[in-house]
């Protein structure tokens, strides 16, 4: 389901001034959503608790013509573990899905995902961290306990079940989402899928729909890694790929071109 529990999240934000604090600090504190901005120049560093997604945030920050790119995300009381997965596949959609294991019984989902077509997508995450052929290697649905397929409020659903994202006419679909089964632990090392169609949630008359959903072929997907926490990473936007806080930000989402190697900016 939608959440709006607030999380903390980390940017790191080119500044050079106060007149950049201002900023910065303005454009924040003036958005719904947001409860709290810290804000360290020295480090070029701002602290954001809100209940929008980082996308949002991102957008937010870089309004004010400042390059901004999320250093990590977590909670004050404890850190249980984040997990991102960079979407992509044979097709142009491609994105980056994050996880942070708010509490014992709360995993959210923070997503941006680019190039669906407008409507409903399914999205699930897969037992296997297998992309050898593609999507279709990376197994059915994250089903530990051999449950029917169900919508994510539903006892009776795979763990994998996230239901359906939505894109819009830009074919970006933004999602911020609580699941009270997923567990950053047991999903680091699996995949996560997009599929063209909606999910049935379980409740169509087709074969495939106490399977999968009936929600049609995979189009983009990505391997579940531990990512960083709050003030846990110093240049790298997940463990996996190697790429700078800055490459990162000039490269695609995910997907061809992400993990080419450019001789570092002399400020790195």
């Amino acid at each position: 389901m939608a959440s709006d529990r607030t999380t903390q999240l980390e940017f790191a934000v080119q500044m050079t001034c106060d007149g950049c604090v201002n900023a910065v600090r303005t454009a924040l504190e003036g958005a719904q959503g947001v409860q709290s901005v810290k804000i360290d120049l020295a480090r070029e560093e701002v602290l954001v608790e809100s209940a929008l997604t980082s996308q949002e945030v991102l957008r937010l920050i870089e309004s004010t013509g400042r390059r901004a790119v999320l250093k990590g995300m977590g909670v004050a009381e404890q850190d249980l573990g984040v997990a991102v997965a960079m979407m992509g596949g044979a097709g142009p959609v491609q994105g980056v899905v994050r996880f942070l294991q708010v509490t014992e019984d709360c995993c959210m989902i923070d997503g941006t995902i680019d190039g669906l077509e407008p409507g409903p997508h399914g999205l699930h995450v897969h037992e296997l961290g297998d992309l050898t052929k593609d999507c279709l290697s990376c197994g059915d649905h994250f089903n530990p306990a051999g449950r029917q397929h169900g919508a994510p409020q539903d006892s009776e659903r795979h763990v994998g079940d996230l239901g359906n994202i939505l894109a819009g006419s830009d074919g970006r679909a933004l999602f911020r989402l609580e699941d009270s089964q997923l567990k950053v632990w047991d999903i680091i090392g699996r995949s996560l899928v997009v599929d063209s169609g909606e999910d049935d949630l379980g409740r169509g008359g087709h074969p495939l729909s106490k399977q999968n959903g009936n929600s049609g072929e995979r189009l983009a997907c990505g391997i579940i890694a531990r990512s960083a926490s709050l003030f846990q990473n110093a240049k790298q936007i997940c463990a996996c790929d190697g790429v700078t806080i800055w490459e990162e930000r000039d490269r695609p989402l995910a997907g061809k071109g992400r993990k080419t190697t450019d001789t570092p900016a002399a400020n790195l």
